[in-house]
């Protein structure tokens, strides 16, 4: 942790800052850097492919994206993210990229001081947020390029590090050290503070002899505690802007059946990778048990086939059903997934297996598990299946874990009555401020308010800190 994030935390009682950032992935790593005074601008001579973003652009010359409307900008853009802010930034970015083209992004960047926002960046591992917890040879789902941050391209730093792009696409543990790197080389270090896990967060009127407030404004107060050589040192905070960015990984979702929270059953691939590690389970043990239809139940069958674990994989979708991601995803792209979805099509219980150690249960629910390590499913017939297993990897999706905020933050989402989800029920957002409809200055980034890819989780970033900049600029001296 630097000095000056030490600085924060142990000043309870200085004046209140007036941006606190909780969560430091992709999308707080992005907004510190905006909030640190880079300024984005077209640059004199670009022209962009698209037509009509082209002609705004030249409407106002010079003028930073940050200091123009970008509701205006966004107008009339098309593309895979329903956030039209995430689509400009995107188009800025990477101008062509969805046409198999690799034109150079049409923003230039000045590091503007008398710009800066002070703030900090909470979070619980380095810089880089999960990335840091995701097995390190796993290949990410985006191509590499779609990875990388404002001003520093992926395969510009991977380059330099000697490494290379497997089939456009990097490792994990490449990313996480990129997003790490990133923030060492932009000069950002002395924002972020690691290893800070966030309690609560409310909002109130403090007493002015408390935080230093000239004023009797009201102000979020953000309290946790810092771990460091296994000990925990309290903090408590107090900001004008509170920023969530935590992302979805914290709570992995469950299936609420009778048994599931026997030892042998896990949900997260990690512990796969620690029972292969210690000799738990091998190539004769019963079978690993993965649940699951999405890219991290596909990751755990490649782990589990790569060291010739036998597998039963169950899912309660049928192998065709459109919605499945496999579906979705060019096959040339993603060889290593349509192979898995080759696999869970060819092969069932039923058939002969043409892949020696894998067995496929699609559209079976999952009854129970029991003591003795067995599972108890039931097919569309109704009939009952029971089948002894070494381990249960439960890899079904997760839930951001908003237990710090009052209500764990469901009276914030879309819909207040229906759990918090990423993909169907994210918290209600401005979609060109990013700040919550329901609480002022509270604003919500990346998955938290439906920005699921790396790619476009950007452009919360970018409205977030245009509509910052402005507060401050309205502020009265």
């Amino acid at each position: 942790m630097s000095s000056s994030g030490k600085d924060h935390l142990g000043a309870s009682s200085s004046e209140p800052l007036p941006v606190i950032i909780v969560g430091n992935g992709p999308s707080g790593i992005c907004l510190s850097y905006l909030l640190s005074g880079y300024t984005p601008y077209v640059k004199p001579d670009a022209v962009h492919p698209h037509p009509l973003l082209q002609r705004k652009l030249t409407e106002a010359p010079g003028v930073s994206i940050l200091d123009q409307d970008l509701d205006y900008l966004s107008e009339g853009l098309e593309g895979r993210s329903q956030s039209p802010v995430a689509l400009l930034f995107d188009a800025l970015l990477r101008p062509d990229t969805d046409f198999g083209g690799n034109m150079k992004s049409v923003l230039t960047w000045k590091h503007r001081k008398e710009h800066a926002i002070p703030h900090v960046v909470l979070g619980r591992n380095l810089p880089g947020g999960a990335w840091h917890s995701i097995e390190g040879s796993m290949v990410t789902l985006s191509q590499g390029q779609w990875m990388g941050l404002p001003d520093l391209e992926v395969k510009d730093w991977m380059q330099k590090k000697r490494r290379g792009l497997r089939n456009s696409r990097a490792t994990a543990g490449d990313i996480a050290h990129y997003y790490r790197d990133y923030v060492v080389k932009k000069g950002l270090g002395h924002n972020f503070v690691s290893g800070a896990v966030v309690t609560a967060v409310e909002w109130g009127t403090p007493d002015p002899s408390s935080c230093g407030a000239q004023d009797s404004s009201p102000l979020f107060q953000v309290s946790g505690f810092l771990t460091r050589n296994q000990a925990q040192q309290p903090f408590s905070l107090w900001a004008r802007n509170v920023v969530l960015a935590t992302g979805t990984f914290d709570s992995p979702a469950r299936l609420g059946i009778p048994g599931e929270a026997l030892p042998f059953i896990h949900h997260e691939l990690s512990a796969l990778e620690e029972a292969t590690r210690v000799g738990a389970v091998t190539p004769a043990s019963d079978p690993v048990l993965i649940i699951g239809a999405g890219l991290s139940a596909a990751d755990a069958v490649l782990y589990a086939r790569h060291y010739n674990i036998p597998v039963i994989h169950a899912f309660r979708r049928a192998v065709d059903d459109p919605g499945l991601v496999f579906n979705q995803l060019p096959k040339m792209l993603y060889p290593e997934y349509h192979k898995v979805h080759q696999m869970m099509r060819e092969q069932s219980i039923l058939s002969p297996s043409p892949y020696e150690g894998y067995r496929s249960l699609p559209r079976h629910q999952l009854l129970c598990f029991k003591e003795d390590c067995q599972a108890v499913f039931q097919d569309l017939e109704g009939v009952e299946k029971v089948f002894g297993v070494s381990l249960v990897l439960v890899l079904i999706g997760s839930h951001p874990n908003l237990s710090f905020l009052p209500g764990a933050g469901a009276d914030f989402a879309v819909d207040p009555d229906q759990p918090l989800s990423a993909k169907r029920n994210p918290i209600d957002v401005d979609p060109f401020t990013y700040q919550s409809t329901r609480q002022e200055g509270l604003y919500a980034v990346g998955p938290l308010a439906g920005d699921n890819f790396v790619r476009f989780v950007q452009g919360g970033a970018l409205a977030v800190a245009s509509s910052l900049l402005r507060k401050e600029t309205r502020k009265p001296p």
